[in-house]
């Protein structure tokens, strides 16, 4: 039987509420007067990968942990709007948030509200088990329910892959995640040596491609043992914000990884597909079409094959 399912996303779903600041770091104040507004929509890592996926025609389930609440409510109405199937786990401890501050180059500052976590929180197996044998593959974030599900993927046979964000490389915690995924994304903002971590998750992993995301200097794809450097994509119109330009170099990636893409490729889809994000406010879920990421990478190939750059 065939899949019903090509990309299964595992946790990520949440709220954040968006503050512009009028630059990052910011100084300390008594107060500011903020412009355009602080506004909280549904949409953290897991919400826009799923979106992303949906919308360049892949089909996809996203499967998390959300609270009884009014955040909950925001996820469930984005998943229903957007016709994203959600496979929803009651969270004790209410839905995951973040204030996202956002300054005027398009750079994030995240703050996490940790205290929505339980230690006892877990994924179902029965349910991770159904929803894998339905997927092609799976695309984990890095939350801690979703750990514990990453050896039943694997038993299921599924291709797994997560985004370990702006990992520095070191901290135990992502590397559950690291070594259990066949494609690796992370930011190289945090990372000394992103050739050494991106080679050490590869030789100590399962990792047949390890992606360094790094803005606009591009990227670093690992693929095969051999380094390649992705250049930037200049976006279609002014950056505004970079907030899911990672999820949605994912999303993009993964299309083109399933569609039996070379890998330089696929890391076209995703410059092409993150550079679309960064001019998309914060305060905006949306994500590039099919047809846009096709007829853009068409034309960039064009234009370099025939001698630009």
């Amino acid at each position: 039987m065939m899949p019903d399912i090509d990309v299964l996303v595992l946790g990520g779903a949440g709220v954040d509420t968006i503050v512009y600041v009028p630059e990052l770091p910011l100084p300390f104040a008594d107060s500011y007067m903020i412009r355009p507004g602080i506004e909280t929509r549904a949409g953290q890592s897991g919400d826009f990968v799923a979106l992303g996926v949906r919308e360049l025609g892949l089909r996809t389930h996203h499967l998390d942990m959300v609270g009884d609440d009014r955040e909950g409510d925001l996820v469930r109405a984005l998943h229903r709007e957007r016709a994203i199937p959600f496979t929803e786990i009651p969270l004790s401890g209410g839905t995951k948030r973040a204030v996202n501050l956002v300054g005027p180059d398009g750079r994030r500052l995240s703050l996490y509200d940790d205290s929505r976590s339980r230690e006892t929180d877990r994924l179902p197996e029965v349910t991770v088990r159904a929803l894998a044998a339905a997927s092609r593959h799976a695309h984990v974030v890095i939350t801690h329910p979703c750990a514990y599900a990453m050896p039943l993927l694997r038993e299921a046979g599924v291709t797994i892959s997560t985004d370990l964000h702006d990992w520095d490389g070191i901290n135990p915690y992502h590397e559950p995640f690291a070594l259990a995924a066949d494609i690796v994304f992370v930011s190289a903002t945090a990372l000394a040596d992103p050739e050494r971590t991106m080679r050490d998750i590869s030789a100590r992993g399962r990792a047949r491609i390890v992606v360094a995301t790094a803005g606009a200097r591009g990227a670093h794809l690992l693929a095969e043992g051999e380094l390649t450097h992705v250049p930037a994509v200049t976006p279609p119109a002014s950056v505004v914000d970079s907030n899911g330009a990672g999820d949605a170099f994912a999303s993009a990636f993964l299309l083109g990884w399933l569609d039996g893409e070379d890998p330089r490729r696929c890391a076209l889809y995703g410059a092409v597909a993150g550079a679309y994000a960064c001019t998309i406010p914060s305060t905006h879920t949306d994500a590039i079409s099919r047809r846009e990421l096709l007829s853009r990478v068409a034309e960039l190939e064009h234009h370099f094959g025939s001698g630009g750059s």
